[in-house]
């Protein structure tokens, strides 16, 4: 079942905080595509009385009594534009302002509910999640208290959020978790397709699905394009624009469509994937209905070797270079790192050709393939024993290169016990009751915005 520790919800939170950072092209609808997909009986022509404005009200709100005030919000943006080193204009910080307010009203509900379930977030837990997110940002959580303020924003602010995070995670533990069931038929049905799938190829995808009607595919391919080249910035991962944008299902997990085989996609979705690489963004995709942009997390081949697989000894050897080095001096430096890596003669020179260049060596004597970066893995299925990688990095962050050690080769890919599949089908199971919960107090709450 769900368990969550101090580093996964470090994780979390430094994802929620990294995705907000980024303001997205809302996605506009006519009234004709509105009827359709609501399924209202909307008239063609309708007329607005009165003025409200969604996007200009103040963002500040009551939630079921509890006040959320625009210091709130402004320190929550705050945060988010430091974290990201944003520097947002009025335009950008409004939109912000609207999705950090959401973001807070959902917390509320969440602590509220947690309450009524009699679950408690002890101040000691807090300060323990504190901590995790000042070592992730290389600080004390002294230093990150300081430079939230010197940021325009405070530790409350981050408290406030990590206390949403445990007291959701444990009210779904006791009252959602207890009664999800996944049956042996369920388990033994997936493992029987596994087996009879060995071999073929899977792809591990996110999407995000825009629907069109035909008088507004221009106009959402031309949205497709520009989402696609807000994702390309790199500033916040794949499934945060899946959640806000995502006309799909799948919005809620961030449009992860988990290991699927092409057999099992719509054709041009099929044939996309079998020519993506590892971390690619493709689309717009025309389906039936609309577009669909796809990023290829992972690929594989169903219960066989994969040499991405393979665990690797690798030696790191790293040149910094101090501040106020030209151009001239680095590019002079990185050219004699790069010759003496070619005259290598296999891991035992590495510590005198490290001396020789007054460089650092980092030792890893376990690491996968396929936890490096995608252009390092190309390079690494290639390379032999006591080569090493061209040099790679930059002269602000050191340049690097990668010296292979050791090889242990993937085994025999094997079919995942019956308790991990039910744990994942679990896993998936309260996660969609846990939106359906969200969904359920955001109906119900009682919401006043001033």
């Amino acid at each position: 079942m769900m368990k969550t520790n101090g580093a996964a919800l470090t994780r979390r939170l430094l994802a929620t905080i990294v995705a907000l950072g980024v303001t997205g092209v809302a996605l506009a609808q006519d009234a004709d595509s509105a009827r359709d997909a609501t399924g209202l009986n909307l008239p063609k022509d309708l007329q607005i009385f009165g003025k409200v404005d969604p996007n200009i009200r103040k963002a500040t709100a009551i939630v079921n009594e509890a006040i959320i005030t625009g210091t709130d919000v402004d320190q929550r943006v705050n945060f988010i534009a430091a974290a990201n080193s944003a520097k947002l204009n009025a335009e950008e910080r409004e939109k912000l302002q609207l999705q950090v307010l959401r973001q807070l009203i959902d917390e509320t509900l969440q602590i509220q509910q947690a309450k009524v379930a009699d679950i408690t977030v002890t101040k000691g837990e807090i300060d323990q999640a504190f901590a995790g997110v000042a070592r992730n940002l290389q600080k004390t959580p002294a230093q990150l208290t300081t430079w939230l303020r010197e940021q325009g924003s405070s530790d409350r602010s981050l408290r406030r959020q990590i206390e949403g995070e445990l007291a959701w995670n444990r009210y779904l533990s006791k009252r959602v978790e207890p009664f999800v069931n996944v049956g042996d038929e369920e388990v033994k049905a997936i493992l029987d397709r596994l087996e009879a799938a060995k071999g073929t190829e899977e792809y591990h995808l996110n999407e995000i699905y825009l629907a069109a009607t035909p008088d507004r595919q221009q106009q959402v391919f031309d949205n497709s394009k520009q989402l696609i080249a807000e994702i390309s910035k790199g500033q916040a991962p794949f499934s945060y624009f899946a959640r806000n944008f995502s006309e799909a299902s799948t919005r809620g997990v961030g449009g992860d469509l988990g290991w699927v085989r092409a057999a099992q996609l719509p054709g041009p979705l099929a044939e996309t994937a079998q020519i993506m690489q590892i971390g690619q963004v493709a689309g717009p995709v025309s389906t039936p209905g609309g577009f669909s942009i796809l990023y290829l997390v992972d690929k594989r081949q169903v219960l066989t070797a994969d040499p991405r697989d393979a665990r690797l000894s690798l030696k790191q050897l790293t040149i910094k270079f101090p501040a106020g080095t030209t151009q001239t001096q680095a590019t002079a430096r990185t050219s004699a790192f790069a010759e003496a890596i070619q005259k290598l003669q296999g891991c035992g020179s590495v510590a005198k050709v490290a001396a020789s260049l007054n460089a650092e060596v980092v030792d890893n004597d376990a690491i996968r393939i396929r936890d490096l970066p995608p252009p390092l893995q190309a390079i690494m299925l290639k390379l032999q024993v006591g080569q090493a990688t061209p040099p790679f990095g930059s002269p602000s962050e050191g340049v690097r290169t990668l010296v292979m050690c050791g090889r242990d080769e993937a085994q025999g890919g094997q079919l995942p016990g019956a308790q991990q599949i039910q744990n994942q089908l679990e896993q998936q199971r309260v996660n969609l009751r846990a939106q359906q919960a969200l969904r359920d107090l955001r109906r119900d709450a009682v919401i006043e915005y001033r």
